[in-house]
């Protein structure tokens, strides 16, 4: 089972009531937290794990995860409020007013990580969920703890709006690149890590750090991966785009559900990686995220609509 470690919280999305109001409607959302729904559609044994608050928003969280089939059976329910991110589009560009002091994901420390069971063989860290404390602290050392037995990957997921340390979180962000086993980037966040350079040579000095696969998604052109034996490029299909929201969280579940199905989420296999393999995964999660760009919000899809 993957157990996915990060954010989950409610996107306030602006509406306009029947009276003509600005209004805003509650979905619930993170990029750990959709990767995790992802996951689920596809097929995957997945879990999640991150404090959600006890009120209606966390309930709306778990049941959300359970209709998606994912286990919720390491979520910690507490009781301090859910995160909460306003949206407002502004020339169609989305800004954010983000509402996080206190909240059951932020407070999350070290002192509340949970025993990682037998069933978990790998696990997925990402996502804001890093930036802020003591919950980056958490999540760190999480990862940390389980790296050396179990298959770790990481999707940073740059938002540079959110980062108030930017030293401190460079530091957090590639020593959990170095202690990972699978790391996906976007060129974007490639470049904001590594420094400007052609995408494969910056890839290959992330392989040297530690991790044994690095997936970079280059929106329209599609993905590539690489590893120590060499790249694999794949295509994204051509599609009618409704909004981006989701695409690379959905694209992390493709890889990871692929290379599950394939029974190589082990470190072992991840080192001598076969190219058709990492070439089936970077294919399903090309295709996932397709459908989820051609629909509103971050909406995955099933299995059944692949």
């Amino acid at each position: 089972m993957i157990l996915c470690c990060g954010e989950a919280l409610i996107d306030m999305l602006p509406r306009t009531s029947e009276q003509g109001e600005e209004a805003f409607a509650p979905y619930p959302g993170g990029a750990v937290f959709n990767t995790a729904i992802a996951l689920g559609r596809l097929g995957a044994p997945a879990s999640f794990y991150c404090g959600v608050s006890k009120d209606m928003f966390g309930e709306m969280l778990q049941n959300a995860l359970s209709e998606s089939r994912v286990d919720t059976g390491y979520l910690p329910s507490v009781d301090r409020p859910c995160t909460l991110a306003f949206v407002r589009l502004v020339d169609g560009q989305a800004t954010y007013a983000f509402y996080d002091e206190g909240t059951a994901m932020r407070m999350m420390t070290p002192d509340d990580l949970p025993e990682v069971g037998d069933d978990i063989n790998a696990l997925f860290f990402g996502g804001i969920s890093l930036v802020s404390e003591p919950c980056g602290s958490a999540f760190e050392a999480l990862a940390t703890r389980e790296a050396e037995d179990r298959v770790i990957m990481i999707d940073p997921n740059i938002r540079t709006g959110f980062i108030t340390d930017e030293a401190a979180y460079r530091d957090r962000v590639q020593r959990m690149m170095a202690l990972s086993d699978i790391v996906k980037v976007s060129d974007e966040d490639l470049e904001w890590i590594m420094g400007d350079g052609d995408t494969g040579a910056l890839a290959r000095k992330v392989l040297e750090m530690g991790p044994k696969v690095v997936c970079i998604t280059e929106g329209a052109k599609g993905a590539l991966g690489v590893t120590a034996s060499g790249e694999v490029r794949v295509s994204a299909p051509k599609v009618e785009v409704g909004d981006t929201v989701g695409a690379g969280d959905t694209f992390n579940a493709g890889v990871l559900a692929a290379l599950s199905k394939a029974g190589v989420l082990t470190k072992a296999a991840l080192a001598d990686l076969d190219d058709r393999v990492l070439t089936d995964a970077l294919t399903l999660g090309v295709k996932a995220a397709a459908v989820t760009v051609s629909r509103a919000g971050a909406n995955p899809p099933w299995e059944n609509e692949l």
